[in-house]
């Protein structure tokens, strides 16, 4: 008795290990914080870059070609303006520059006495909304002894645009259309008057004088 109770201590000491580490084997490793995905960084901005507002294209080369009409029309005249040809008013109001054309159609009957013209003038980008009303004004009071005119239904051309027909002008009988339209620092005038008048006509070659407006 007195011998086994000699290594008691040593077999309590072992068993005390053998607690210990099987403690340590079942116990789960502290949990780690979970991670956070960065952010991603923002996709730089950029500015859209403001359309010019100059026209960056020569003056001649805004007028309507042979090309753009029926084939039944011929080149008649073909020129910049001068700053007398134009009024005080336009100059007061920057006038740079001015070019015209103007296109007869033949090949009709004898009388026929169509014409369509184009006027282009450069002006500051800061007067174009002053030159485009004064223009409507003076072109909607344009009252003659037989007709005044009427404002029609027209596609929106360039920037701000007005279109106006009046009955018998230049000669009683005939027609004239008007359109108006400015697009950056270009305002144009197109006429087209006589005994043979096209309504779809004046549409298409408005389009085409504003598209060479770059």
């Amino acid at each position: 008795m007195v011998y086994d109770m000699q290594y008691v201590p040593g077999a309590l000491f072992l068993l005390l290990l053998i607690l210990a580490a099987a403690a340590g084997c079942t116990t789960s490793p502290a949990a780690e914080p979970p991670v956070t995905p960065a952010a991603p960084s923002p996709e730089p901005t950029t500015s859209p870059t403001p359309e010019s507002t100059q026209a960056t294209v020569e003056v001649a080369d805004m007028a309507l070609q042979l090309s753009d009409l029926p084939p039944d029309y011929i080149l008649r005249d073909r020129s910049v303006m001068t700053s007398p040809e134009v009024s005080q008013l336009t100059r007061d109001l920057g006038w740079r520059q001015g070019y015209f054309v103007t296109f007869d159609r033949t090949g009709r009957t004898r009388n026929d006495q169509t014409r369509i013209r184009q006027s282009i003038n450069i002006f500051p980008a800061e007067n174009m909304n002053k030159v485009f009303l004064l223009e409507k004004v003076a072109l909607s009071e344009g009252t003659t002894p037989f007709s005044s005119p009427y404002e029609i239904p027209f596609p929106p051309i360039g920037d701000r645009s007005i279109a106006y027909r009046m009955t018998n002008t230049p000669e009683e009988g005939q027609v004239t259309y008007t359109v108006i339209f400015t697009k950056k620092n270009a305002f144009e005038r197109i006429t087209m008057a006589g005994t043979s008048t096209d309504y779809e006509t004046l549409k298409d070659i408005a389009e085409k004088a504003a598209a060479r407006i770059r």
